[in-house]
């Protein structure tokens, strides 16, 4: 049987790859162990959070063992090819690796954005996004074992190669790897290590409000279906600031998913299962 680690304080935090300093998208919600209703934190210096106070935030979160999920995918596939990026020689061969091949393609970029990896001509992995207009015809739209599975449960992610529109993922996971590279060793990054003092793993909103079995489309329009969502997960009702974005929404559900499935041993015990996970991460709470 796999231990279960135990948690004190649970952060979720919607995500944004955006190219500015301070995404509007970047949303955190905090609750401690027990039912209360996450609460939405105040960034530290600004309206907005920027991506480096999140990483600071990440890396000295306050007392006591914290479970921390962020919105964006912590790896690429690599099982189908054995590779992140098939034909490149000498290319990352672990998910530390590939992070700071991600950092190092985007070291001119402040705010740890991370569009030169797509967007500088002389990026060696260019070739690999998808940036923009009809799908390319050498565009393969590959998926990571987690990432199938999770679509198995009706919350199919979207293509992380894919570095344009409102709803991909691609910047935020470039962004969000150069994270993980400054947060590495020093925090663990589940499920490429076991579980620490602080621990981050990956998180995808919708699946937590299907799980719930209610209706994710336009969540935010609809406080009677954020409490139920809340209450499938043992929280009470959301009380605090307006939650007028789907951003904020994301944060508040998933922080109260953290604290009840982080309870769940089958949700740690899922990534053995699948060998793939050690190299393309896992999303916390598909089993």
């Amino acid at each position: 049987m796999t231990d279960v680690p135990r948690f004190l304080r649970f952060l979720g935090i919607d995500w944004s790859g955006a190219k500015q300093k301070r995404p509007k998208g970047i949303q955190v919600a905090v609750c401690e162990a027990g039912s209360a209703a996450p609460v939405l934190m105040t960034p530290p210096s600004a309206a907005f959070w920027s991506r480096d106070e999140v990483c600071a935030l990440v890396a000295a979160p306050g007392t006591g063992r914290t479970l921390v999920g962020m919105d964006f995918a912590f790896a690429y596939a690599f099982h189908d090819h054995q590779s992140y990026f098939p034909g490149l020689a000498d290319g990352p061969r672990d998910a530390p690796a590939l992070w700071a091949f991600v950092e190092a393609l985007n070291a001119d970029h402040p705010d740890l954005y991370g569009a030169a990896a797509y967007a500088d001509p002389a990026s060696p992995v260019r070739g690999h996004y998808w940036t923009g207009g009809k799908r390319p015809a050498h565009f393969v739209e590959r998926r990571r074992v987690a990432e199938r599975a999770s679509a198995d449960a009706n919350a199919a992610p979207h293509p992380v190669f894919k570095v344009f529109s409102a709803a991909n993922v691609g910047t935020g996971s470039l962004a969000g790897m150069r994270l993980l590279h400054r947060l590495h060793p020093a925090v663990s990054v589940w499920p490429f290590a076991r579980p620490g003092d602080v621990t981050v793993v990956e998180i995808y909103p919708k699946l937590y409000v299907r799980k719930a079995r209610v209706r994710a489309e336009k969540l935010v329009e609809d406080r009677d279906r954020v409490d139920a969502t809340l209450a499938a997960y043992g929280s009470a009702p959301y009380v605090g600031p307006p939650l007028d974005t789907e951003d904020k929404v994301d944060a508040v559900v998933s922080a109260a998913a953290l604290r009840a499935l982080s309870d769940d041993p089958a949700v740690w015990a899922a990534p053995a299962r699948e060998p793939a996970a050690g190299h393309e991460g896992w999303i916390f709470g598909v089993t």
